[in-house]
């Protein structure tokens, strides 16, 4: 066992300040301490919770689809489409988060299935422009459609305060969506 140092003594007792260093913090910065980590872990397990609800709603948006023949990247091309308009294959791989060469591909099926047409550059020959067709924005009004009575038959479900938190906390999710 170790044996604990008496605190250095000068002519008129010891150093100021020689005994706080001995002593343990003190008791309010122990509390602040463990509210900081308190939070801390409050906030992890707040981000956690919203990862796996959004991960689980997204899940189950995925599967009430109009037209099943078209992947969920697919859609969301589409969506960004009609969000932001026309867009050379190059934005449209940055705004997905998808390497160029997969978004050509993506929009080769979508230019097959006729939802998307191809228009030349007016600034730059050698790119093309992507534009939705009306076949597409028809098929995504339908999609929204159906989404939206699902969220809205799962909506009920819950009470007024709910509802209301849920209301008040979209405009900071669709912040976060596009951060």
């Amino acid at each position: 066992m170790s044996e604990q140092l008496p605190a250095p003594r000068f002519a008129d007792g010891p150093l100021p300040g020689a005994l706080d260093q001995l002593d343990d913090p003190p008791a309010e910065q122990h509390a602040e301490q463990r509210d900081e980590q308190q939070d801390t872990q409050q906030d992890k397990d707040a981000v956690n919770a919203l990862r796996a609800a959004v991960m689980r709603l997204s899940r189950r948006l995925k599967h009430q689809r109009v037209d099943e023949s078209l992947s969920p990247t697919e859609m969301s091309v589409l969506g960004t489409l009609a969000r932001c308009g026309s867009a050379t294959p190059s934005e449209l791989a940055r705004k997905e988060h998808v390497q160029p060469p997969s978004m050509t591909r993506i929009v080769a099926m979508l230019e097959a299935k006729g939802l998307v047409r191809l228009d030349a550059h007016p600034e730059d020959r050698r790119q093309k422009v992507v534009t939705q067709t009306e076949q597409a924005e028809s098929m995504l009004a339908a999609a929204r459609e159906k989404r939206n009575a699902w969220l809205t038959e799962l909506v009920q479900e819950l009470d007024e305060d709910e509802w209301a938190t849920l209301r008040a906390a979209a405009p900071v999710l669709e912040k976060l969506a596009h951060l």
